[in-house]
């Protein structure tokens, strides 16, 4: 296992400035997952880290040891891709142990990392076919399998569970999560699947536009999002939004839009809150409770059955907002319902610069 350290990581594509000043601390045996839509630069930042880009300007550390000019051989990391990439004319067995063999490393030694890889992804009974016989899971598995047996210091994987269907992938990321429990290797791993995402890592880095927006353990990043993007980024449904401003009340101060009035006064602001401040007010789906005795009322504008539980949108003042309900619904389209609103759960964002207040 090693640490990871990205410092001042600038990285250009002719006049394209794609990452700029970045900076990231890997910590040993963590699964550090990359998170953001497509064109972020989460995998640019992987394949820099991989050696498979050069850098503009800065640095990347692994194991304490500066790697930024050093080949991705010599950087003590495995790599999985999206593709399998795997030799068609070659057994399991050979595919996973080719880049030893290339290396020269032991016979013995080659046997018992493979045996040990084999074990692990319950490869052992597929060992001797061929990857035309295998599913596209058995394949993942078998290109995991090629990055474990370098039992490198790093493992990096660049979304490869997104040519899988769901099961699969459901299936994978299990795999993946007890893989990581059992080796405590370093894992970054990079996807688009928040749900990926918030099941697999020890901490979430949130990127757009080659910026890092937020870092932190799951449950924070989606209990107390920064901004707005990261708010409406996690979640599904997303996290409801509700323009309004912030105005004084008696010792307190209040959430005021046009249909609504809340006490915000416990709400824990990072700076001192402005009167009549434009904000926007989130609340997540599973906090908006609907049942008979709440303090507003909407009416219901579509349910979507979700198996273990029902996703109910609501027509609030010409605002849709979405509900999580467990359990058998007492309503139906086009009802009116009360809700409550769980004002510790709430988050409040500034409406000019979209950061947590």
């Amino acid at each position: 296992m090693a640490s990871v350290s990205v410092r001042n990581l600038c990285i250009r594509f002719g006049d394209n400035e794609v990452i700029k000043g970045l900076n990231l601390d890997v910590v040993e045996s963590e699964f550090l997952v990359l998170l953001g839509p497509s064109g972020c630069g989460k995998s640019t930042l992987l394949h820099s880290i991989a050696g498979l880009i050069d850098v503009a300007d800065g640095s990347v550390v692994i194991g304490g040891q500066d790697m930024t000019w050093a080949d991705p051989t010599d950087r003590n990391i495995g790599m999985v891709f999206q593709s399998y990439a795997l030799y068609p004319t070659m057994s399991v067995e050979r595919n996973m142990s080719f880049g030893l063999r290339v290396k020269g490393t032991p016979k013995a030694e080659i046997e018992r990392r493979v045996q040990r890889a084999a074990q692990m992804l319950q490869l052992e009974p597929l060992l001797n076919r061929k990857p035309s016989q295998l599913s596209g899971g058995q394949r993942q598995r078998v290109a995991i399998g090629r990055a474990l047996v370098r039992e490198a210091g790093v493992f990096l994987f660049d979304e490869p569970l997104s040519n899988l269907d769901a099961k699969l992938r459901a299936e994978l990321r299990r795999e993946l999560k007890l893989l990581h429990k059992n080796l405590r290797s370093t894992m970054i791993y990079v996807t688009h699947d928040q749900v990926e995402a918030m099941t697999l890592a020890t901490r979430i880095v949130v990127m757009l536009g080659g910026k890092i927006q937020q870092i932190g353990a799951p449950a924070q990043v989606y209990e107390k999002p920064q901004n707005l993007f990261v708010a409406g980024f996690l979640g599904s449904p997303g996290m409801n939004l509700l323009s309004g401003q912030l105005g004084a009340s008696v010792g307190s101060m209040v959430f005021e839009s046009k249909n609504l009035t809340l006490d915000v006064g416990a709400y824990a602001f990072l700076g001192r809150p402005v009167a009549a401040q434009p904000v926007i007010l989130g609340i997540r789906p599973e906090n908006l409770l609907i049942h008979a005795g709440g303090a507003h009322q909407g009416t219901v504008s579509l349910i979507e059955p979700m198996g273990n539980h029902h996703v109910v949108w609501l027509d609030f003042g010409g605002k849709l907002l979405s509900s999580v309900v467990s359990g058998a619904l007492g309503f139906s389209v086009d009802e009116p319902v009360r809700f409550t609103i769980d004002l510790s759960k709430i988050s409040l964002f500034n409406q000019t610069t979209g950061q947590r207040l």
